[in-house]
């Protein structure tokens, strides 16, 4: 098959997808042009470049292929990127999400007929042409055809079991055919999308007010002078704000309960009202005079006074001066107010910074590092994520980098400055993170603001006590009575105190206007492969061990219910229905026309039923033991399942160990061993049928999350078979050559990483909406879901550790804003079966010179956001394509840098400090399992790591980008840790390069799901007896895994170090020590991104390669 079946659900420009999709409320095709109201090219870091030097396989020797670029994230100068030496013509390269040279037509997959609620029209194919001249064509992506008729609203009823997404009131934005994060303005042909003849629907028909769920806007500030401040009020100047403790935010009253460990599973989006977030809002009135702007203005930091509400009509705002200050350097336009005599501090970057040479005033992010004479680069310890130059009390209130992060701290004012800068604009998220602390709200009434649905929050603006402007569309909106009370200070009458406003991280317990239906079970549904090969594994021992260990663990209720399926060439259910003496095994054989032989007893209450579960978990493992079945019918028992969880929806768990080769769905072998190192271009990435994409989506319409646990020593067809969790919001597990005696490292990585699955927090039936500050657009998404409704993702599970990526671009110069804000709100229902509401809440400066935006750059948060966009480039187009689209990256990045910030032309590499690792990181990724060639990789451990670097949060996917080294054979309590009473050391980071590995010392290496103890031969032979309990290196076992546990201070040390390492994370990282001379080290060896390679250029040599095309 084409790829068409994968493009048509994870290719750019897709109604619902697990990977990029368009949205189509803020896009509409335009020949050659993109996103933006002033029709702004977009840059594309794919463009060919000059021939790379003849060298190993990392580029070819001839001229750069035309790759696409990554990605969407185009701005770029018209028509050209950069000026071209004089007689040199410009190399051009198609654009990410642009056609291919050459590249025929592909056909589209069939996708199933969405149930109405789900539906929606497909958006406009984004038009990337790039900035060089004759732009081409915009690739067409295989989407699946519109449907006829106007979009859906969330108000259609849905096909099957209702559920808590399509409520009438739904608080999150609709799908109506209006501007996408443009509240407040009418359409315009490019922001607005709907089929001829079809009005919008109206969003909020008369907002009552009671309900208020949405944010007041920041607004358009009238003209005139400044207004004066309320008599009697304090200066906003002077204003304290409440630190934001999560323990202190709840508690003090009956309505706010005592915040909660977030481990309770307790969390929540919001589907309620229809959402006005794309229509122009009627209600409201008309939008006020002026520009967009100054949305610091009537930012007043929440003091306890407030500004004038009787300001004279027409004047600007007036600010609160904290804010004022910090970011005045970053202002562009005459402002009132003056600056403080003492200037900007040096947290603050001045306008002027472009065309400064380098003086002692630089911020340390600007500090310029020639990359070809620093060595030494990568920091001690971690990589801290750069703070945003935000005021202080605005700061102290930001979401934690963790959960909410963008690529760019400081957000560039428009998209042409953004072409300018070639870097990517994007979030990356953690939005059901585990966090240690979490306030959480029990309040009849949700502030909302009334036109963009925006939830209140830390950086909204109050006009008085009783109106709020809402800092993502501007509009202002009135303060509810019940919000006047502060249930914390047990006070009334100071709004801007509550714990909404005081938390950019916060909890909501969601009324009933937020559900359809009552909120639904825990249901937990395991299918398993109990075939001979699985059978051989041993692997199924593990698991009913597991389940028994930690049954009573299962978050739940009393309503939790649980059911299992097993299967082979037939399929095998199980009746576990109370008051049978022992479960009854039934079995249906007719696989091609497959139903529920009794479908009332086959998932039961686990309360009431707990015997009969823990009888059939005991018996399993003896029950297949002596089967000789060699077929799998997996698409057969998934349909199955299908049937058994749709009234209710919930999780099914499914745990496979070869390829399905019976029945629907069946599968053949793509893979050929032969062509693994050899091959320029990797073929197979994409699935080679749409059976497991199409019932993931019907998956998805019933509220079931499908998670897949693959157990294999042979070809799977990942490619294929991923797409059952990628578009249902599951997960996928990979245990390579897992073998139950031939590899106790992945057994004992199964057993601990099944343990988490069985006992982490769920929420089941949910949904995410990413909003942003009116001028900016959220086009494309990464990560596993189902998009519905162009902005709404559908997540029938969420879990604690499943990240997601969005692209972003400037559709409106934000000349006038001093700030933008970005707001993530997850609607779910927790294991209790409370529906509840998580918000995050992201607040960046806006800039508007080149050098700024340099300085605010996160540079791991931009390696993620590329991987992700690698790994669609690498489907939709060819790996060749991606690699080259991430090396273009490094080049534009550090091109821009140096024409447009640098003046003092110097020889060298240069680039800022703040990006000085960024073209190690790209080196990493190139070097990485899904996008190296040249070296033996078999197919679905490149799809297998490909799906992780989607769907893993940031922290998480930089473990497997960029491994960290450390030396363990001198560990001392200098400058250790003290974690729960264990005193942990802190070694230095260590190049990865062999030339650090001393033959006199012992080394670890973190990969993130494996760890590497390196044993040099005249390593320390105290450490090699008070660590390995061995006299020497010889006596050192080839198949180590685990550290004895001795009795000395040196094993304590270096134990209590590798645990720590491990609780970093929340899967498990298996450990293998081995000697020097061991066989194994190549695995290692191949993490070593600062070495050269058969088939790749070392990290000097790549950056001699990155000069020369900067040069030219």
């Amino acid at each position: 098959m084409s790829t068409a079946g994968f493009n048509a659900q994870n290719g750019t420009g897709q109604p619902y997808a697990n990977g990029p999709s368009q949205n189509s409320l803020g896009v509409q095709h335009l020949p050659a042009t993109n996103y933006g109201m002033t029709h702004q090219h977009n840059y594309n870091p794919m463009q060919g470049k000059a021939p790379a030097p003849p060298g190993p396989g990392l580029y070819h020797s001839g001229p750069y292929q035309h790759a696409p670029p990554v990605g969407s994230y185009q701005p770029g100068p018209p028509p050209t990127s950069y000026p071209a030496p004089p007689g040199q013509p410009h190399h051009t390269r198609p654009p990410l999400g642009g056609p291919l040279p050459h590249t025929p037509p592909q056909s589209v997959s069939p996708v199933p007929k969405l149930p109405a609620a789900q539906g929606t029209p497909p958006p406009p194919v984004a038009s990337s042409s790039g900035y060089y001249p004759n732009p081409q064509q915009p690739w067409q992506y295989n989407s699946a055809p519109p449907p006829i008729g106007p979009p859906s609203s969330m108000n259609a009823p849905p096909l099957g079991p209702a559920t808590n997404h399509v409520s009438q009131p739904a608080p999150y934005s609709s799908a109506a055919p209006s501007v996408s994060f443009n509240a407040g303005q009418p359409p315009t042909s490019l922001q607005g999308y709907g089929p001829p003849g079809a009005a919008p629907p109206p969003l909020n028909p008369a907002a009552s007010q009671q309900y208020h769920p949405s944010r007041a806007s920041y607004g358009t500030p009238p003209v005139g002078p400044p207004p004066t401040v309320k008599p009697g009020a304090p200066p906003m100047s002077n204003a304290t704000v409440l630190p934001p403790k999560a323990d202190a935010q709840c508690g003090a009253s009956s309505n706010l309960p005592l915040t909660e460990p977030d481990s309770q599973e307790t969390d929540v989006e919001c589907p309620g009202a229809v959402g006005t977030n794309h229509v122009d809002n009627k209600a409201a009135g008309p939008p006020k005079p002026g520009p967009p702007g100054h949305h610091l203005g009537h930012y007043p930091s929440l003091p306890p006074g407030y500004q004038h509400p009787a300001a004279p009509h027409g004047g600007p705002p007036t600010s609160h001066q904290a804010i004022q200050n910090a970011t005045q350097p970053y202002t562009q336009t005459p402002r009132p107010y003056q600056q403080p005599p003492s200037g900007p501090g040096p947290a603050q970057l001045s306008p002027s910074m472009a065309a400064m040479s380098l003086q002692s005033s630089t911020p340390e992010s600007l500090r310029v590092v020639n990359l070809l004479q620093e060595r030494n680069l990568l920091p001690t310890g971690p990589v801290a994520a750069p703070t945003p130059c935000l005021p202080q009390d605005l700061q102290k209130m930001n979401c934690n980098p963790e959960v909410f992060r963008c690529t760019l701290t400081s957000i560039p004012q428009t998209q042409s400055l953004l072409n300018k800068a070639k870097m990517p604009l994007g979030l990356l998220l953690h939005p059901f993170k585990d966090l240690s602390q979490l306030p959480v709200v029990t309040s009849s009434t949700i502030v909302r603001c009334r036109s963009c649905r925006t939830y209140i929050n830390p950086f909204v603006s109050f006009l008085d006590q009783r109106r709020w402007k809402c800092n993502l569309c501007y509009r202002v909106n009135d303060v509810p009575e019940e919000f006047m009370y502060n249930p914390v200070s047990r006070s009334y009458g100071e709004p801007h105190k509550r714990p909404e406003v005081q938390n950019a991280t916060i909890e909501f317990i969601a009324p009933s206007e937020y559900m359809l239906r009552p909120p639904q079970p825990a249901v937990y549904l395991f299918v398993l492969d109990v075939s001979h090969n699985a059978v051989e594994t041993g692997y199924l021992k593990v698991f009913c061990q597991s389940v028994l260990d930690n049954i009573s663990a299962l978050p739940g209720d009393a309503r939790t219910k649980i059911g299992f399926i097993t299967f082979d060439s037939t399929i095998h259910f199980y009746n576990l229905q109370e008051g049978l003496s022992q479960p009854q095994m039934l079995i249906v054989s007719d696989i091609e026309d497959i139903f529920l032989p009794t479908p009332d007893s086959l998932l039961v209450n686990l309360n009431e039923s707990k015997e009969l579960v823990q009888d059939l978990l005991k018996s399993l493992p003896t029950l297949f033991e002596k089967t000789m079945e060699t077929q799998s019918a997996l698409g057969s028992a998934l349909q199955a399942a299908f049937k058994l969880l749709s009234p209710t929806g919930g999780r099914l768990s499914v745990f496979q160990t070869q390829l399905p080769n019976l029945g629907v769905g069946a599968l053949q072998s793509r893979e050929d061993p032969n062509q693994r190192a050899s091959a320029k271009d990797v073929q197979h990435l994409s699935p080679a049928t749409d059976f497991y994409k199409k019932l993931a989506l019907d998956c998805s319409g019933q509220q079931v999350a499908v998670d897949l646990f693959l157990l294999s020593s042979q070809y799977c067809d990942l490619a294929s078979l991923g797409c059952i969790s990628r578009y249902s919001a599951g997960g996928i597990y990979y245990f390579p050559s897992y073998h139950h005696q031939h590899n106790p490292a992945q057994v004992e990585r199964f057993q601990k990483d099944l343990k988490r699955y069985l006992t982490r927090k769920i929420g089941f039936e949910a949904v995410m909406r990413i909003r942003c500050t009116k001028g900016l657009s959220i086009h494309t998404f990464h990560g596993n879901f189902f998009v519905r409704s162009t902005d709404l993702l559908s997540l029938p599970n969420v879990n604690p550790d499943a990240g997601f990526a969005v692209q972003m671009s400037i559709e409106e110069n934000l000349d006038d804003m001093q700030v933008v804000s970005f707001q993530a709100a997850l609607l779910y229902t927790s294991s209790k079966g409370e529906r509840r509401i998580r918000v995050h809440t992201l607040c960046l400066p806006v800039v508007h010179s080149l050098s700024d935006i340099f300085a605010g750059a996160d540079v791991q948060a931009m390696t993620g956001l590329l991987a992700c966009m690698a790994v669609d480039r690498s489907v939709t187009a060819s790996l060749s394509d991606a690699r080259d689209a991430m090396t273009n990256a490094a080049i534009d990045s550090l091109s821009s840098y140096r024409q447009s910030v640098l003046t003092i032309q110097q020889p060298g590499l240069l680039a800022p400090a703040c990006l000085r690792l960024f073209p190690l990181y790209i080196l990493a990724l190139l070097k990485q399992k899904a996008f190296r060639t040249g070296t033996s990789t078999r197919l679905d451990d490149r799809v297998a790591s490909m799906c992780q670097l989607k769907y893993q949060p940031l922290a998480y996917a930089m473990m497997m980008i960029h491994p960290v080294l450390y030396r363990v054979d001198d560990l001392t309590d200098e400058g250790a840790l003290n974690v729960n009473e264990r005193t942990v050391p802190q070694p230095r980071v260590q190049q990865l390069s062999a030339e650090k590995l001393s033959k006199d010392g012992a080394f670890l290496m973190d990969a993130g799901t494996i760890m590497y103890l390196w044993i040099g031969c005249n390593c320390n032979p105290n450490f090699l007896t008070q660590v390995l309990g061995v006299p020497n290196f010889a006596a050192v076992p080839e198949n180590l895994y685990m550290l004895p546990e001795l009795d000395t201070a040196e094993s304590q040390r270096t134990r209590a170090f590798v645990g720590w390492l491990r609780e970093q994370r929340p899967f498990f990282a298996s450990l293998q020590v081995f000697r020097e001379d061991s066989q194994t080290r190549v695995s290692m060896m191949q993490n070593m991104i600062e070495d050269r390679t058969e088939s790749a250029l070392s990290y000097y040599e790549f950056l001699l390669h990155l000069q020369q095309q900067i040069s030219k």
